[in-house]
């Protein structure tokens, strides 16, 4: 069997693409499945070709904390999968995110970021930043005018999230592009959410596209890693500054479990979809509840943008539900199917209430800011049988 070459890969779809950019077999044992290379460090085969490798001369692997065959894998395809020429792994999206803010900012600079976000991405920006002198100029993307006028010459990156969390927000990320270019900064786009299955930044102009993997990348709610892809110098910089500094760095069998779980994104996604459209058809015809966010509804204020740039819709939904916090608690207490509890992505629906968990890291004046309201309940649907989904929200709303 002929080996593969990266040109082929990128002529598949994402579906092969998916399972076979890891690489192929293994070159040396046959192993079909991409081994776990389970060690600290790496010998060299002379001192001269150590030296060698340590100064970039030559290429080879030095320390798990910088590089590891199996972590390699994994940047190799989730590189792959959103058109991008490289990519570097970390511990965790929010290592992601700092490595980024760190490797392109100094102290004196400042970064537009674009509300809502994570709730970690924004208590980054607003409590651990100004540690370091590092601004971040908090804006509405809906309003270009608020993104070019907050840049200035200090600004280094735009970040946008879409779409967000947990308002489910669309932000045009071509329009922001053409803004980021005009003012010679960088855009980065945290493509969690959608994934590379539903949308692509780097194709709409974005430089960077950031991914928590703990969520759709894993799928099973047993990995906490993140990831950042974009061009061959920006990839470099963040593994040899960020990565190999700040050392945040992804294990081999965690790198393991996302190139095992990156094989079933195209089904899960669009079992994830199918039954988040369900779902959200469902709540916004269901008389408890005050309205949906969901970019496939028409309802949804920017649903022609997200028509517009993303091949699919995703599977999360949020809603707003009457009687406010009160109603909200009594509902999430009544449920049996559905999971209370944080993060998103998995097989199972997660529910959660954003105001009080993952996004309590806002001020009081924030989330009403961000419209990030005491009755919004947000849900990453998972693939079980809808029909089981529905029932289960049914009943906690009639218990309230």
């Amino acid at each position: 069997m002929s080996e593969m070459s990266e040109g082929d890969m990128r002529n598949w779809g994402i579906e092969t693409r998916a399972i076979h950019g890891s690489g192929g077999t293994d070159p040396v044992t046959g192993a079909v499945t991409k081994p776990i290379y389970q060690t600290s460090t790496f010998a060299f085969r002379s001192a001269e070709a150590g030296a060698a490798i340590f100064a970039g001369e030559e290429t080879g692997y030095i320390y798990s904390r910088i590089g590891n065959p199996t972590t390699k894998a994994l940047e190799q395809t989730m590189a792959l999968l959103e058109g991008a020429e490289a990519g570097v792994a970390f511990s965790s999206g929010m290592a992601a995110t700092t490595a980024v803010v760190m490797g392109f900012c100094r102290s004196g600079d400042n970064i537009v970021l674009c509300q809502p976000v994570y709730g970690g991405t924004h208590s980054l920006a607003a409590h651990i930043l100004p540690k370091v002198d590092i601004t971040a100029h908090m804006v509405d993307a809906l309003d270009l005018d608020q993104v070019r006028d907050a840049i200035d010459a200090k600004t280094r990156l735009i970040w946008i999230e879409t779409p967000a969390n947990p308002t489910l927000k669309v932000v045009d990320i071509a329009a922001v592009a053409e803004i980021a270019k005009e003012k010679g900064v960088l855009l980065v786009v945290d493509n969690t959410f959608a994934t590379p299955y539903f949308q692509l930044p780097l194709e709409l102009g974005a430089d960077m596209v950031m991914h928590s993997c703990t969520k759709y990348t894993s799928g099973h709610g047993d990995v906490v890693a993140g990831i950042v892809v974009g061009s061959t110098e920006h990839v470099g910089i963040l593994r040899s500054e960020s990565l190999r500094d700040l050392g945040g760095c992804i294990s081999p069998f965690d790198a393991w479990l996302l190139i095992r779980g990156l094989k079933t994104l195209p089904v899960r996604m669009e079992r994830h979809e199918t039954n988040a459209l369900r779902i959200a058809e469902y709540l916004e015809a269901h008389p408890q509840i005050e309205k949906v966010a969901y970019p496939g509804l028409e309802s949804h204020p920017q649903h022609e943008i997200a028509s517009r740039q993303m091949s699919g819709y995703g599977g999360m939904v949020t809603f707003y539900i009457k009687g406010g916090r009160e109603a909200g608690s009594a509902f999430l207490n009544q449920l049996k199917l559905c999971t209370l509890a944080v993060s998103l992505g998995d097989c199972d629906t997660l529910i959660q209430h954003p105001a009080s968990m993952t996004h309590s890291t806002y001020s009081v004046d924030e989330l009403a800011q961000f419209h990030i309201t005491e009755n919004l309940i947000r849900i990453s649907v998972g693939i079980e049988r809808v029909e089981d989904i529905i029932a289960d929200l049914d009943q906690a709303l009639a218990s309230i």
